[in-house]
């Protein structure tokens, strides 16, 4: 395979311009919108609901889903069997803008998902960007609340009795297993990991109407198939130190079956040096700051807030940072 088709790889945002959205990646991270809402942007996706286009090098122009067909293993590594054999890339990589409370909502498992919606569930996890003071989520079910109690709370329009609200702020990192209940609220921005799915069940929509002035559809006896009743909720993910060497500091933030996701802190000039040996591909995006991204051809520099999909077979490669940065390392266990 020739080497000028792996290379790190950038990608042309998708929008979706959700009733929740607004106009902060714009106002604070000067990303180009276009006009009117933007709720989520979609930074690198196979997803078939908005594949996002390769920008530069020999995949110009060309969509992720059709990359994948060519590259297969190559860029997914052999890792991502689970995802392949569905012909899908594993991971999706999104922004949203809370402006609004999001729906109460929550995801299927795979199992659930693939025998009703034909596609794969939804494991997510939450990196707060920014956080108006006193901003919250919601993020599971108070202890020992029933299906029953959930219904009812949400047919009374008392939700507070049962739900778990959790203050937050930025820079935090959040847990949202499949089977978990939860919202964004207004005033939020996050970057968000998951699982290549589109597969939610709304729940409750705060009597909001959609664009076209009728209620958004709810899917509450699905959502009550697959609400993760009597267990203990996830909550603030409490990182877990790796190393601390040479002005590179490295958390582990969330490690599930689908992914692994780590916070790693760069002093001016430090380096991180990685190998991409087939296994997994890697996607580090800027939270912060400003990196280079080295690699067997011309280096790439990543700014906040942007990300860069380095393949499984990359070989080696090197994260250099310009100033004091933050990045996410995200790659399939």
């Amino acid at each position: 395979m020739s080497q000028i088709k792996i290379y790190p790889m950038t990608f042309i945002p998708v929008f979706r311009d959700y009733i929740w959205g607004g106009r902060r990646l714009e106002t604070l991270f000067g990303r180009e919108l276009p006009p009117g809402i933007v709720a989520e942007s979609w930074e690198i996706s196979g997803h078939p609901a908005g594949p996002t286009l390769a920008s530069d090098g020999y995949w110009t122009g060309r969509s992720l889903p059709d990359i994948l067909a060519e590259l297969g293993e190559s860029l997914a590594g052999s890792r991502s069997r689970w995802a392949l054999e569905r012909g899908r890339f594993p991971l999706l990589v999104k922004l949203l803008d809370a402006n609004q409370d999001l729906s109460l909502q929550v995801h299927p498992g795979d199992a659930y998902a693939l025998a009703h919606d034909g596609d794969l569930g939804k494991t997510e996890m939450w990196y707060v960007l920014y956080a108006e003071p006193g901003a919250d989520l919601i993020l599971g079910l108070e202890p020992e609340v029933t299906a029953d109690e959930l219904r009812d709370a949400l047919a009374s329009g008392d939700t507070a009795s049962v739900l778990r609200s959790l203050p937050v702020v930025a820079g935090q990192a959040v847990d949202v297993p499949a089977g978990t209940l939860h919202a964004l609220r207004a005033g939020l921005v996050v970057t968000e990991i998951q699982q290549n799915s589109d597969a939610t069940y709304r729940v409750h929509d705060w009597g909001r109407l959609g664009a076209d002035g009728r209620p958004r559809p709810l899917h509450l006896d699905r959502a009550l198939d697959v609400i993760s009743f009597g267990q203990i909720p996830p909550g603030i993910v409490l990182p877990t130190p790796l190393y601390d060497l040479e002005g590179v500091r490295a958390f582990e933030l969330v490690r599930n079956q689908y992914f692994v996701v780590e916070e790693v802190a760069f002093q001016p000039g430090a380096r991180y040096m990685g190998w991409c040996e087939g296994e997994t591909m890697e996607i580090w995006g800027c939270m912060s700051g400003a990196v280079q991204v080295g690699w067997s051809g011309d280096p790439l520099e990543l700014d906040a807030i942007r990300y860069v999909l380095l393949p499984a077979t990359l070989g080696e490669y090197a994260i250099t940072a310009s100033e004091p940065s933050v990045c996410l390392r995200v790659y399939l266990p």
